[in-house]
């Protein structure tokens, strides 16, 4: 045999030798990285599911605060409403003793008599007038004489037996009570009849 035969198998083994060694080192690089990108997709996973529980979570801080925005704004809203619903209760307040004076003024009056008549009149139009104007801003008089007593709107200032009527009946009202726009504004005070 001779030496260049000899030489050529050597050669083939050196060759496919490199080629193993290539293609070995290539595949060795790209399992490393199809790992390294198997990382960099875990790490982007992780990333991901991070970046959605924080979206999530500003949702539901944005939900809340629209929430409370909107009891903010209804709770003013009710609030303005109360306001200028019973802004006037303590104008009311003031007005009602003009009334129980005008009504006062009538009762002690003698209509019998020609020279209080005229004087009576004018003190019965001047209560209409007021108990109207009363009337024109929702402010509506308690009158419960021979009602059941309602301690909610009612005052006892004394209790009475009285066998012609059931018990806890009203039998004198004292002095009117007043609501304004169904709110108590002043309690009737009344006298209630007592079981014997």
């Amino acid at each position: 045999m001779s030496k260049k035969t000899q030489d050529k198998p050597a050669e083939n083994i050196s060759e496919e030798a490199v080629v193993e060694k290539t293609v070995a080192d290539a595949t060795l690089e790209t399992i490393e990285d199809a790992q390294e990108q198997a990382t960099e997709v875990e790490e982007l996973d992780s990333v991901g599911q991070v970046l959605t529980e924080e979206i999530a979570a500003l949702k539901d801080q944005v939900l809340r605060a629209q929430a409370e925005t909107m009891n903010i704004r209804r709770r003013a809203e009710q609030d303005v409403e109360k306001a200028r619903k019973f802004a006037l209760e303590k104008f009311v307040n003031d007005l009602l003793p003009v009334a129980d004076n005008l009504e006062r003024a009538i009762t002690a009056g003698d209509a019998q008599d020609e020279s209080q008549k005229a004087i009576l009149e004018g003190v019965e139009l001047t209560l209409k007038s007021l108990m109207d104007t009363l009337k024109k801003y929702h402010v509506e008089a308690i009158n419960p004489e021979s009602e059941p007593f309602d301690p909610q709107l009612h005052q006892a200032m004394s209790m009475a037996p009285n066998p012609d009527v059931e018990p806890n009946t009203v039998l004198n009202v004292f002095q009117k009570g007043y609501t304004l726009n169904g709110r108590l504004v002043r309690p009737a005070m009344v006298v209630v009849s007592s079981a014997d």
